[in-house]
């Protein structure tokens, strides 16, 4: 959950453009949300969503705690114990905070205060951007380049947060009725684009914005390898389920065997059988599987049992980027405005490499070598999560164009499917 954005030459552009540049995020959290009911604003199902107004609060937090308490001379924060229930894990500020799991038990502060809290922040924010003096600016610049990349993360985490709370409803609302769906089809032939390995170099490079755990630049070796040149579809994953992979334990991790058992898998998050045929959950709403679209909302256990099934694996993050590095970042990504991931389109080469669904990789998220964390509470966004978490690349169908690149590196624990995961094939080179 990780990124770039017009923001990415923010230090150079004169303060109007930052503040374009802060309003058009800022807005964009808030058009996300009108879809919402007052009531839908509450809602947390599981412990690992938060509430649609919780996130809009914390965003704000983020902003008011490293950008304008420190620069922003005589500026007053809106609510003294905010600081507690906003903050989200940062261990290392005197607030502390409210636990994740309880968050959805806050009645208050009201949306209606949240919002206020908001245009309390972005004006002091207006006012930073403004005046701050020309010494401050590089500081001031740069944390305000992180808070927008931050606030971009939170918006991808809103909308799949909203889809899970919607899809535990009976009555499985739609977020958005009008979302457009992609014609029933079948899927097309996958065939496998060869990568014929070598010294290579991954990671961050360049002037524009990156997040700490994308450095430093490194070499890496690759054996020959093979990637697929799209997603693997709902309907190869109804192979996998038909053919009974969810009762097969030779085809899991042990853990993910477990995990399995104990959660009682028998197909993806979301799936469901209506009258004996198949259905997806969607922000759209309860609609037939299509199995030529990506595959979605699969854990790292579900997507490496099906690639032992298929007779293949899922590549390493180096494949990966490797193979990205030279293509535009293009696809169907949030601007597409369909919050679901469509069928591959026709062509030659690597396709749906953006967009979609955060492809898992078999790498284990670690730090690269000649990482060092930042100091101070900013060394807690990343630098500590670098343990039991796999990395996955891509960016999905509800990620913002200028938030993702081929260095980007997203991570969750192997168990989790609640955001758009799925996965793309390799094989070793014969």
């Amino acid at each position: 959950m990780r990124g770039l954005s017009r923001a990415e030459t923010m230090i150079d552009q004169s303060r109007e453009g930052a503040t374009g540049d802060y309003r058009r995020v800022r807005e964009l959290s808030e058009a996300l949300c009108r879809p919402l009911a007052t009531e839908d604003y509450v809602v947390q199902t599981v412990a690992e969503t938060s509430p649609p107004k919780w996130h809009l609060a914390h965003v704000s937090w983020f902003f008011e705690t490293f950008l304008l308490v420190p620069f922003l001379p005589g500026y007053r924060s809106f609510h003294p114990r905010f600081d507690y229930l906003f903050n989200s894990y940062y261990d290392q500020l005197t607030s502390g905070y409210w636990p994740r799991p309880k968050r959805g038990l806050l009645a208050r502060p009201t949306v209606e205060e949240v919002y206020a809290y908001r245009r309390h922040v972005d004006a002091g924010m207006v006012r930073l951007i403004a005046d701050c003096p020309d010494r401050d600016w590089p500081a001031v610049g740069a944390w305000l380049r992180i808070g927008l990349n931050h606030e971009q993360q939170h918006q991808e985490l809103l909308l799949t947060d909203v889809k899970h709370n919607f899809a535990v409803n009976p009555l499985r609302p739609a977020y958005r009725a009008d979302l457009p769906q992609a014609p029933m089809a079948e899927p097309d032939r996958l065939t496998f684009i060869p990568c014929e390995g070598g010294v290579a170099e991954i990671g961050a490079a360049g002037e524009g914005f990156t997040y700490d755990n994308e450095r430093p630049r490194h070499q890496v070796y690759l054996e020959p390898f093979g990637l697929a040149d799209r997603l693997v579809t709902n309907g190869e994953y109804m192979e996998f389920v038909q053919d009974g992979g969810y009762g097969h334990p030779g085809l899991w991790l042990s853990d993910g065997w477990q995990t399995s058992r104990r959660e009682g898998w028998r197909a993806p998050l979301y799936w469901e059988q209506v009258d004996g045929v198949w259905h997806q959950m969607a922000l759209g709403g309860l609609r037939p599987l299509n199995p030529a679209e990506p595959l979605t909302h699969v854990s790292y256990y579900e997507a490496d049992a099906f690639a032992t099934w298929a007779g293949r694996r899922l590549p390493t993050e180096a494949e990966w980027e490797c193979s990205a590095a030279e293509l535009p970042v293009a696809g169907n990504l949030v601007e597409s405005d369909r919050l679901h991931p469509r069928p591959a389109t026709p062509g030659c080469g690597l396709r749906q490499v953006y967009g979609d669904v955060w492809e898992w990789t078999r790498s284990a998220y670690l730090p690269y070598p000649g990482y060092r964390s930042p100091e101070g509470a900013l060394g807690e966004y990343n630098g500590k999560f670098m343990c039991g978490q796999m990395v996955l690349r891509g960016g999905s169908c509800a990620t913002a164009r200028d938030h993702v690149r081929a260095s980007y590196r997203n991570f969750f624990y192997p168990h989790e499917r609640w955001q758009f995961m799925g996965l793309r094939l390799a094989e070793d080179a014969a």
